[in-house]
């Protein structure tokens, strides 16, 4: 490829912009701890909580809220693709580590919370804008007082198993430095 080639990758008939909004994280967090892991849950699927800016960022939405499940969707778009035409693989990663880390969340009091020890994830196939929507699981294996384990599942619009994942989360009390963040 010559330069000649890759300067019309530059044209301005390609250039693309997405504009992301979101809301400022640390109100929304002050008004999540006084409620239950199931209670923020259910209020960020329903539009009472807005989600997090991650959330807002790639696009997935929150649709399903059980205790222990959580299924999020993303329309796929082409701001995720990587350089061969397929969604990157980050975008697995962040629906599945949400997706898990909210099924989590479904059976935390007040207060409670937890956070990502580890995350391993397993590419079946590939995705790409026309893989439709895509739905991501997160589901408790085992909840434990101080860790918790996972597993997660995304399947591409036609229901094809594409990602597999289990995540192990550490079970944390809302200390004095969340309450002053959240500020």
């Amino acid at each position: 490829m010559t330069s000649a080639d890759t300067a019309d990758l530059f044209s301005p008939d390609l250039l693309r912009v997405r504009v992301v909004e979101w809301q400022a994280p640390g109100p929304v967090a002050k008004a999540a701890v006084a409620m239950s892991g199931m209670e923020a849950m259910c209020a960020i699927r329903d539009g009472r909580l807005p989600p997090p800016p991650m959330a807002k960022l790639i696009g997935f939405r929150m649709s399903v809220v059980e205790p222990e499940r959580i299924v999020m969707k993303l329309d796929p778009h082409e701001s995720l693709e990587n350089t061969i035409g397929l969604l990157h693989g980050a975008t697995a990663a962040a629906l599945l580590d949400t997706a898990m880390g909210c099924a989590v969340s479904t059976v935390q009091p007040a207060g409670q919370t937890s956070v990502t020890l580890d995350l391993k994830l397993a590419y079946l196939r590939p995705l790409s804008v026309r893989s439709g929507t895509i739905v991501a699981e997160g589901k408790i294996i085992k909840l434990g007082r101080q860790t918790s384990y996972t597993e997660g599942f995304i399947r591409d619009g036609k229901g094809n198993l594409a990602v597999h994942a289990t995540a192990t989360f550490s079970m944390i009390a809302e200390g004095p430095k969340m309450k002053q963040e959240a500020k």
